[in-house]
């Protein structure tokens, strides 16, 4: 007795289209998933699919920032509400057979991006002047209780590092001067008091400095009041893919990848100290990458096996930057920091997206059941975005290379197991399990999520031979992170967060 055939078409898993989706910054930037499936259905197919994710992501701030010289340190500070702002995405797919050897295709997704907005009153958001006054004094102890007097104060005190070291000058030239002499006991006098005038110098010259470092995130602030941080990305993937089939199993498949890429941020808020009021604005770029991939089929037992390798794409955007602390600064430090940002390509920023690798696999359990299994490897570790006057400014306090504005610890490891169930001829229901490594913890205050774990669920209706519907949701639990700001500073605290994904699709197939 011959063994029935898998109707692939029928057991199609219901929430293919939607099972690989992650809220941004879940890791690094991954959003769709890259999914490739579409282009290994038989016949001519074609699909559209609609992904709406909503996310809950809440914290506290630190209550001990602004504070360089305790970057580890934290204490629970203010709420802050919800950052994820809900999104939403297309991705479309259409393949037909040239013949029995040879198949081409077009798919479009929007494989990475972020979007995240604060609110509220915590540490990223600037408020407006009297919170402003309020920290400024705080800070100095009430030495100086308004943002516009630390100008005055900072050159007063720069006055009295200079006077104090031209007297240390002076009393080490009489104490050389009287030990020619003979006299010990004057020479004696005089260098206790050269050394005592240079520690006052000392002392006094890092007063100056720290307050002008107070005076840029207060001059940050203050340029942007009531404003609070807040980031875009948007990315854009078409893909050509020509296919051949190597015998009765195997079929190898490439093809160019366009890419397009843009973005904005905004920082705010005395989180990020001396980046406060930095914004940035990235245009759009086109560049195009490469996909291949080589899959096995075993139709009789409704197998198959994919694996699909795509390249990194490198763009070169267009950027506009701002960064009222850099006018904040007094003299000298101003100029250097000018200076600084000049050494840069102004106006100009490379992005590289990373490569990845997605392993798709079905196979049949029974004459109605089919088991899937879904892995994405990704390495965000080598990924960062780096702004040439954001980076440029930050040499001055932290060595030649500067900071990126984003970067990441770890590569990310995405695992979807499901099990796709026929009840009628009509419609196949399925449930899915996953986790996301995530790509480090702590994370990037613009996406505070280390990973997740899922659960989802779906259905899929034939309206007739050809046409079919499919809808399904997934909830999402985030891992618990600490956010940081570029300098490594700890800024907030994220727990017990979770999302949902909702998703439908509308495909065609003709066989």
């Amino acid at each position: 007795m011959s063994i029935p055939s898998f109707s692939l078409k029928t057991l199609a898993v219901a929430v293919a289209s939607f099972s690989m989706a992650s809220v941004a910054g879940a890791a690094g930037l991954d959003r769709s998933g890259q999914d490739v499936t579409a282009f290994l259905q038989d016949g001519t197919y074609a699909e559209a699919t609609y992904t709406y994710i909503d996310a809950d992501v809440t914290g506290y701030d630190n209550a001990a920032v602004p504070n360089r010289d305790t970057p580890n340190n934290y204490k629970q500070g203010r709420e802050i509400g919800d950052i994820a702002e809900s999104y939403d995405f297309f991705r479309y797919g259409v393949k037909t057979d040239i013949n029995d050897t040879f198949s081409v295709g077009v798919l479009y997704d929007e494989p990475f991006g972020a979007a995240a907005a604060y609110s509220g009153s915590n540490n990223f958001v600037s408020g407006d002047l009297n919170e402003i006054n309020s920290m400024v004094s705080q800070l100095t102890n009430g030495k100086v209780t308004n943002v516009s007097q630390l100008p005055t104060v900072i050159r007063t005190i720069g006055i009295g590092a200079q006077q104090a070291a031209a007297a240390a000058q002076t009393a080490a030239t009489a104490a050389a001067t009287a030990q020619q002499a003979g006299n010990v006991a004057d020479a004696q006098k005089f260098a206790q008091q050269a050394q005592a005038y240079k520690e006052k110098a000392k002392e006094l010259e890092k007063q100056a400095k720290d307050l002008a470092g107070l005076g840029a995130v207060a001059g940050g602030l203050a340029d942007s009041q009531n404003e609070a941080t807040q980031v875009e990305v948007r990315s854009y993937n078409l893909t050509g893919l020509v296919g051949a089939k190597i015998g009765d199993n195997f079929q190898v498949y490439g093809g160019p990848a366009l890419q397009r890429v843009e973005g904005e941020v905004a920082l705010r808020g005395p989180a990020y100290q001396t980046a406060a009021g930095y914004t940035a604005r990235i245009s759009p770029d086109n560049t195009l990458g490469w996909v291949a991939g080589v899959a096995f089929m075993k139709p009789e037992i409704g197998l198959k096996a994919a694996l699909t390798y795509r390249s990194k794409i490198e763009h070169n955007n267009s950027i506009d930057e701002s960064m009222p602390a850099l006018d904040s600064l007094p003299e000298p430090v101003k100029t250097a920091a000018k200076r600084a940002v000049a050494t840069n390509e102004a106006g100009k920023i490379d992005i590289t997206t990373p490569e990845s690798y997605n392993f798709d696999f079905q196979t049949g359990i029974n004459r109605t059941t089919l088991a899937t299994a879904k892995i994405r490897y990704v390495p965000w570790g080598d990924f960062a975005i780096v702004p040439p006057m954001y980076n440029g400014a930050s040499k001055l306090s932290y060595g030649k290379d500067g900071l990126p504005l984003v970067s990441y610890d770890k590569d990310q490891w995405q695992v979807e197991l499901g099990l796709a169930k026929r009840l009628t001829p009509a419609l196949a229901v399925s449930g899915t399990v996953g986790w996301d490594s995530g790509a480090g913890n702590p994370t990037t205050s613009l996406g505070p999520i280390e990973g997740y774990y899922s659960v989802g669920a779906g259905a899929k209706y034939n309206i007739t031979p050809n046409w079919a519907i499919s809808a399904g949701g997934k909830y999402l639990m985030f891992g618990d992170s600490k956010g940081v700001v570029p300098t490594g500073q700890v800024v907030s605290n994220f727990e017990d967060n979770d999302g949902y994904a909702f998703g439908v699709k509308l495909s065609y197939q003709d066989k």
